[in-house]
C-alpha cells in the first residue's frame, strides 16, 4: 500500500479546529496549502452564508462537505417536520456553498424504540433524496460507533448504512466512511467493498488507548490504533478518490495556534494515511 505523495486530497474538517472562526480556518488552509475544507453548519451561520461562500470562493479553497444534516428521528410529528425543514435548509446551504455532499448524522432515538427511530431515518431519508437531487447535492450517511448509538445516531455500522443507501440512486445517497466510528467492525472491509460507487467522504482521525473521552477523545494520526493507510487502500479500490478530511474532536488539538495544528495534521497525513 503506497503512501500518499501529496496533500492534494488533504481536507481540513472546521471541527478540528473549532476554536478558529471561518475566515480564520480559511486564512490557515491557505497558508499551509492545504486545497479543500469541510464546513459545519454552526460555522457557516457565525460567519453568514455568504460571507462564508465569499470567503473560502475568494481563497481558492474547495469544500469537500457540509455537516451536518440528520437527527431525523423526533417525539412529535410537529418536531418532525421542523427536522425535515432544518434538513432542506442544510441542503441549500450545501448548494450554495459549492459541496455536492451533506453529511447525514442520524439521530438517536427520542425514547426507547430504537428499530422505530431507525425506520424514522428511512423514511426521512426518501423523503429528503428528491429535495437534494434538484439541489444536486447528495447525501452522506455516516455511520457512527455504536457507543452514540443513545445520543447521537442509530446507525452504527457501515452495513446499515449501505442498506439504506441501497435504496437510492447512487448519485443521490451514500455513505460516508470514518474511521474513527467503523475501524474496529469484522465486516469492515467487505462493506467497503459493498459501498462501491457509493462512498462520498473519508474520514481520518485515530483511536488511542485508553480513549480518554467518549466525544472528545480522537487523536492525531499515527497516535492509536487505526490502520489508516488500509482503510484508505481499501475506500481507493472501491472507487473513492476524493478528499480526505481530517475530522479530531480533541481539546488539545483544538488548543494548538492553528498554523501549528495545520502543520501537524500534513505531516501525520503523509506518513500514516
Amino acid at each position: 500500500m503506497e503512501p500518499l505523495r501529496s496533500i492534494d486530497r488533504l481536507s481540513l474538517n472546521q471541527i478540528t479546529t473549532d476554536r478558529l472562526n471561518m475566515s480564520e480556518a480559511v486564512e490557515a488552509c491557505v497558508r499551509a496549502e492545504v486545497p479543500w475544507i469541510a464546513l459545519w453548519r454552526h460555522k457557516v451561520a457565525e460567519a453568514g452564508l455568504a460571507e462564508s461562500k465569499r470567503l473560502v470562493r475568494d481563497a481558492g479553497l474547495r469544500v469537500s462537505s457540509l455537516c451536518r444534516g440528520g437527527y431525523f428521528p423526533a417525539a412529535t410529528a410537529t418536531e418532525r417536520k421542523k427536522r425535515m425543514d432544518d434538513n432542506r435548509r442544510a441542503v441549500e446551504e450545501a448548494a450554495e456553498l459549492g459541496t455536492d455532499v451533506l453529511v447525514l448524522v442520524c439521530g438517536p432515538a427520542p425514547d426507547r424504540d430504537i428499530d422505530f427511530a431507525r425506520k424514522t431515518v428511512e423514511e426521512a431519508i426518501a423523503e429528503l433524496a428528491p429535495f437534494a437531487r434538484s439541489h444536486g447535492v447528495k447525501l452522506g450517511i455516516e455511520p457512527l460507533h455504536p457507543m452514540y448509538a443513545a445520543e447521537r445516531s442509530v446507525i452504527n455500522t457501515l452495513a446499515q448504512a449501505n442498506t439504506l443507501a441501497e435504496q437510492h440512486d447512487p448519485q443521490d445517497v451514500g455513505v460516508v466512511v470514518d474511521a474513527f466510528h467503523v475501524w474496529w467492525d469484522p465486516e469492515l472491509y467487505g462493506q467497503i467493498e459493498r459501498a462501491r460507487g457509493r462512498i462520498l467522504g473519508f474520514h481520518v482521525s485515530d483511536w488511542v488507548v485508553p480513549v480518554p473521552d467518549l466525544l472528545m477523545g480522537r487523536g492525531m494520526m499515527g497516535d492509536g490504533v487505526i490502520e489508516l493507510r488500509r482503510m484508505r487502500h481499501a475506500v481507493e479500490v472501491a472507487g473513492y478518490t476524493g478528499a480526505i478530511e481530517v475530522e479530531i474532536f480533541n481539546r488539545q488539538v483544538w488548543d494548538m495556534p492553528g498554523d501549528e495544528a495545520l502543520a501537524l495534521i500534513k505531516e501525520r497525513y503523509l506518513q500514516h494515511v
